[in-house]
């Protein structure tokens, strides 16, 4: 079955508490299904809520970046996947992701490997001490998330065209970064606006603040929606 652009955009909840977190699901009602919960809301009770909002339905991509020991990754996975969430990142590191992989293995948890961060560009890359560009970590990581199994992978607009040549039709591809046109670009470095994203390859777009802080936020993410939609069907 085809995904719709209902099931391909994910609202990053990105929100210091959860009576704000709720208001922004309730406004957005029916007409969007998944929604991501990071490290802001986590810390604020985001583990519970997001238990509650995939018990009503709704699919949850857990933005928890992990990465640890082998046994504690996947400890937290088998946990993770007893949740009922959707998607949960890692850091692409190998053996991380193949003891991710091997803890969820029968339990539906779609795993993302996070490439380099889109806030991130070649200095910041260079500055943490890596060898290769954005776009060359990108493509290396891509490849070692598909080698490990890995359902897909979390990455800029930008190299989602690269990304698909190298994990094929089936591995989601997991965009942050997206920014309807005219929108402020925030601290995100790299960035494509939605229906850009989705001709490059992306399979799933992340909007956060275009959407949960706009005046009408229904509105900003119908808006996304319809152009996603238009996408889709060309």
């Amino acid at each position: 079955m085809s995904l719709t652009a209902r099931d391909r955009l994910i609202v990053g909840l990105d929100l210091p508490t959860i009576g704000e977190a709720e208001t922004i699901v309730r406004a957005l009602g029916d007409d969007v299904l998944f929604y991501k919960i990071g490290y802001q809301l986590v810390f604020a009770g985001g583990l519970e809520f997001a238990r509650d909002l995939a018990a009503d339905g709704k699919k949850i991509f857990l933005d928890m970046k992990l990465l640890d020991i082998d046994n504690t990754v996947a400890k937290g996975v088998e946990n993770i996947a007893r949740m009922g969430m959707s998607m949960l990142t890692l850091h692409a590191y190998p053996k991380a992701m193949r003891a991710a992989v091997e803890a969820a293995a029968g339990s539906g948890l779609c795993l993302l490997g996070v490439t380099v961060l889109t806030s991130m560009d070649e200095q910041d890359v260079i500055d943490a001490g890596y060898e290769y560009d954005p776009h060359t970590l990108v493509l290396r990581r891509a490849e070692q998330a598909r080698a490990a199994g890995m359902g897909g992978i979390v990455c800029s607009a930008e190299e989602s065209a690269a990304v698909r040549k190298i994990v094929g039709p089936d591995m989601a591809i997991v965009t942050p970064g997206i920014r309807p046109a005219g929108s402020d670009r925030g601290d995100q470095k790299r960035v494509m606006t939605p229906a850009d994203a989705l001709k490059a390859g992306s399979s799933h777009l992340v909007v956060a603040r275009p959407i949960v802080k706009a005046a009408d936020p229904k509105a900003a993410a119908l808006a996304i929606l319809a152009e996603m939609s238009g996408t889709l069907r060309v």
